[in-house]
């Protein structure tokens, strides 16, 4: 089941157990089962304080593979095969049931210590998605601290049947105590928010007592990273609040065009420049989302104030904005109603869910082209729908997609409604720009792959000047026409919308931050 060279890493990471762990199997006669089995008695065989207990009434879901500490009476089970990118959150779960030490604040372990409800997790999951194991893995957390949480994950591709009983047509859904908690990416911050009605307010009141920042960073991805590094190591008073670190990153999954670095997906780059960022003495405020900003000339106390939606507030001295781009949405009737019931943005990570159907991608770019490849290979059909007479992606793509038997690529086509059954998307209608006729198409799921929007909403009423398109105008040091105020990466109107060139700008409206501070006075101290 497992490669010799993964035994012997595993192998390696379980001298770090500190108490037994026990991996109760309940199967039935299916292949994943035969392979869980095989998998369960491998880990066994690398450490003693590892054992197998095959208890097939354990579970009514089967096949699942439970890690309990019986001493703590802990339990994270896997329903389906952890391998993919869930392979590292069982071996976290080995470890963590095992008494290895969390990466986390003790506050965060108390506060989960302190939960005092039976909360039951399951989170729908499929191994190809990036975004899923940092839920799977938080949860998990959870469970390993708290007994009364009960943390399961369950491979979607593994249970078509309740997947389709639940109407999941997204990855992750997360369900907790039978209820549907959230879909999508979730840090343990947010988990714990949600969970904790008092945490969000604690942490509010805690935001507003910070000491003004000579540099504040809005927005987490490769801009924003790149201007805290640059602004701390001037030695310069740094903060970053975002609502996560990473941004858009977090859902590349291959990055091949990176400089140095042949080859590495969104997540992991992500998790590097959260570490490289926290190398320096920088405030990371996550999980919060800005609400509004006011210049400095326009408040009492000469700072810029920064507006968030836990309606916290906080000053600086200057604010270098990066906050990212999201995916465009199609803007047609049905779209937001079957939205992660059939209209879905990430292919990699909710294409399992699609084994055998017929779906289209709208947008013939290198993003659509490249996620119809993809698609094709699990999907039983794919239609891609571009609305101009020619498609815009790389001709080695289109070669490629053009030779595979079950792609069709319509052009000169006007995606009208998506059409569903009032649970889920039943198919996709479109106009013919040549002829005018509206022709429908029979799918189950739609994947919209047509460009960004820059992430400005937020600004609307603020001082900063935006074009047409939402994107802030910046000069060429990063300012934008609100002194003190800069920006940098896919937000701004600089153009080729690249992580390498995000992270130069960062760099460069910090350096302009930089420059802007040391001929600026600072507020007189009340």
């Amino acid at each position: 089941m497992l490669e010799q060279n993964m035994k012997q890493q595993l192998q390696a990471y379980l001298e770090n157990l500190k108490t037994d762990v026990q991996l109760v199997l309940s199967l039935d006669d299916s292949d994943t089962a035969q392979k869980l089995h095989e998998l369960a008695y491998e880990i066994a065989e690398l450490n003693d304080k590892v054992s197998v207990i095959e208890n097939n009434n354990a579970s009514v879901r089967k096949p699942v593979m439970q890690v309990v500490n019986p001493t703590k009476q802990t339990s994270i089970s896997f329903a389906g095969l952890p391998m993919g990118h869930e392979f590292t959150s069982l071996v976290l779960a080995l470890l963590h049931s095992g008494g290895h030490p969390m990466k986390l604040e003790q506050a965060v372990i108390d506060q989960i210590a302190a939960l005092d409800q039976d909360i039951v997790v399951e989170t729908f999951i499929s191994l190809s998605c990036q975004n899923c194991p940092d839920v799977v893995q938080a949860f998990n957390m959870m469970a390993a601290i708290n007994p009364r949480i009960k943390a399961s994950m369950i491979d979607g591709a593994a249970f078509q049947a309740e997947v389709t009983e639940r109407n999941i047509m997204a990855v992750p859904t997360v369900y907790v105590n039978g209820e549907v908690f959230g879909q999508g990416r979730m840090s343990l911050t947010e988990i714990l928010n949600k969970l904790d009605t008092g945490a969000a307010k604690k942490a509010a009141a805690s935001l507003n007592d910070k000491a003004p920042f000579d540099v504040l960073v809005v927005g987490g991805g490769p801009a924003g990273a790149s201007a805290a590094i640059y602004s701390a190591r001037k030695g310069i008073r740094t903060g970053v609040v975002a609502e996560r670190f990473g941004g858009q990153v977090m859902d590349t999954m291959s990055i091949e065009n990176f400089i140095s670095v042949q080859e590495t997906t969104g997540p992991r780059l992500a998790a590097s420049l959260e570490e490289h960022v926290k190398q320096y003495n920088v405030d990371i405020m996550s999980e919060q989302r800005v609400k509004n900003i006011v210049e400095a000339t326009d408040t009492e106390d000469g700072y810029a104030h920064i507006y968030l939606e836990s309606g916290a507030i906080l000053k600086s001295r200057s604010v270098i904005i990066s906050t990212g781009a999201r995916w465009r949405e199609m803007n047609v009737p049905g779209e937001q109603e079957y939205r992660n019931k059939g209209v879905a943005y990430c292919p990699h990570c909710d294409g399992p869910l699609f084994k055998g159907k017929r779906t289209a991608v709208i947008g013939g770019g290198n993003s659509g082209i490249e996620a119809a490849i993809d698609l094709a290979g699990i999907v039983e059909h794919v239609t891609v729908l571009e609305f101009a007479d020619t498609l815009r992606a790389d001709q080695v793509l289109i070669n490629k997609a053009e030779s595979m038997p079950n792609i069709d690529i319509i052009k000169m086509a006007q995606t009208t409604e998506v059409v569903g059954d009032g649970t889920r998307v039943t198919g996709i209608s479109y106009k013919d720009r040549n002829t005018d006729e509206i022709k429908h198409i029979e799918l189950a799921g739609i994947f919209v792959q047509i460009g960004l929007v820059p992430n400005t909403e937020w600004l609307k009423e603020s001082a900063v000047a935006l074009t047409s398109r939402g994107e802030i105008e910046i000069g060429a040091h990063g300012n934008t026409n609100v002194n003190g105020i800069f920006a940098a990466g896919d937000v701004t109107t600089v153009p080729y919308k690249q992580i390498i060139i995000a992270m130069g700008e960062g760099a460069k409206a910090s350096l302009g931050a930089f420059d802007y501070l040391i001929r600026t006075p600072a507020p007189a101290a009340k």
